[in-house]
């Protein structure tokens, strides 16, 4: 009984419970019949009844980190800020993509080594940046959650990745600042960095999403930036003639050996779902919905009708959609009520006295010698 409720609610959900259209005529679907227990629907934008696109807004602490000069320095914090906003559309119930856009500023710190480093002090940077990416979303908690898990669905594990352009701009100050000259060319004091090819970046996190209300998500999303440029942290030009080991210039950019200067971002964020549904396709699960609505079924007070119309002539096929209403008594019937004639010769299996092998009427189905 209970497998037969589960898969009575399971079928309409493995389709997304789409609207019911009744077919009228056995020959637009075939294999089915007129008696309405064929409703069938093509899966489209007007069928479907839940919500794939959102706007996500947020923001929080921005960090250069695995850089010359980083936001970490002297075992103090430099804070700096992030904030994006992000169109989003979920794919399925598992993946979804979106366009994100985000500026923030953070501040960093670094010291040249020896005398240089004496002579300048702390240097403190800052860098001004735009970032456009696409961001692929993996719900690792409709991937991975339980079917035996009855508790409410309301939160959700996500991963994130994906590839993007920016812009910045840098600038760096120390005690020691007349080094900055143009004549002879020294490490300049401010960067300008365009949106071009030579600005992609790589990012990925992790995001933990409550849901609010059918219209609203909140999040924590943590993301870590690969920016692929030395230049990032504002510690100088990084072309191939800037890493001269025996040059007498000392330069902030020579600090560690590393060539990719990274920030990590910590942010929390509202997602407004849009649509006319109740619900959206990051919470749907089909096989949660399943088994709620069988331990409602279950638990229901009233009893489950399977056969409005009874089943009169005692075939186990309800009336709602037997082709044939007065099959004789004990005789074996298909799926559509009407009793079995293997050799298909008008005589049905149970009066036929030669089954497999077709006869006439008058000879009890078996044929004449």
């Amino acid at each position: 009984m209970k497998l037969g409720l589960l898969l009575l609610a399971a079928l309409p959900i493995a389709t997304y419970a789409q609207d019911s259209i009744a077919v009228s005529s056995s020959s637009e679907y075939p294999n089915t019949f007129s008696s309405g227990s064929a409703n069938v629907q093509t899966f489209d934008n007007k069928a479907r009844r839940f919500n794939d696109w959102s706007i996500s807004v947020g923001g929080g602490a921005a960090f250069m980190t695995q850089s010359d000069l980083t936001s970490f320095y002297d075992k103090k914090v430099n804070w700096g800020y992030n904030s994006y906003v992000s169109i989003d559309k979920q794919i399925s119930h598992t993946f979804g993509l979106s366009i994100v856009y985000q500026r923030g500023e953070t501040t960093q710190k670094g010291m040249l080594q020896g005398v240089p480093g004496q002579l300048a002090g702390v240097g403190v940077a800052k860098t001004k940046y735009n970032q456009i990416a696409l961001l692929g979303d993996v719900n690792f908690s409709n991937i991975l959650r339980r079917v035996d898990n009855h508790s409410p669905y309301r939160w959700a594990l996500h991963g994130y990745g994906g590839i993007g352009l920016m812009n910045y701009n840098t600038s760096l100050h120390d005690n020691n600042e007349y080094r900055w000259s143009t004549t002879p060319a020294r490490i300049p004091l401010f960067i300008d960095q365009k949106l071009d090819i030579n600005s992609i970046y790589y990012q990925f996190g992790l995001g933990l999403k409550y849901n609010v209300s059918k219209l609203i998500d909140i999040e924590a999303r943590t993301m870590y930036i690969i920016s692929g440029d030395d230049e990032f942290d504002g510690g100088g030009w990084a072309g191939p003639g800037d890493y001269d080991v025996n040059s007498n210039v000392s330069k902030y950019n020579m600090i560690n050996d590393r060539r990719s200067d990274n920030m990590w971002t910590v942010n929390l964020g509202v997602s407004f779902k849009l649509g006319k549904h109740m619900s959206h396709l990051a919470w749907h699960d089909p096989l949660q919905e399943a088994y709620y609505r069988t331990n409602v079924l279950e638990n229901a007070s009233t009893d489950f009708v399977v056969c409005e119309k009874g089943d009169n002539d005692n075939d186990g096929v309800c009336d709602d959609w037997d082709r044939e209403l007065n099959t004789p008594a004990g005789a074996r019937v298909d799926g559509a009520g009407v009793a079995l004639d293997m050799d298909l010769d008008g005589v049905i299996d149970l009066y036929d006295k030669c089954v497999t092998v077709p006869g006439p009427v008058e000879n009890n189905g078996c044929p004449t010698k």
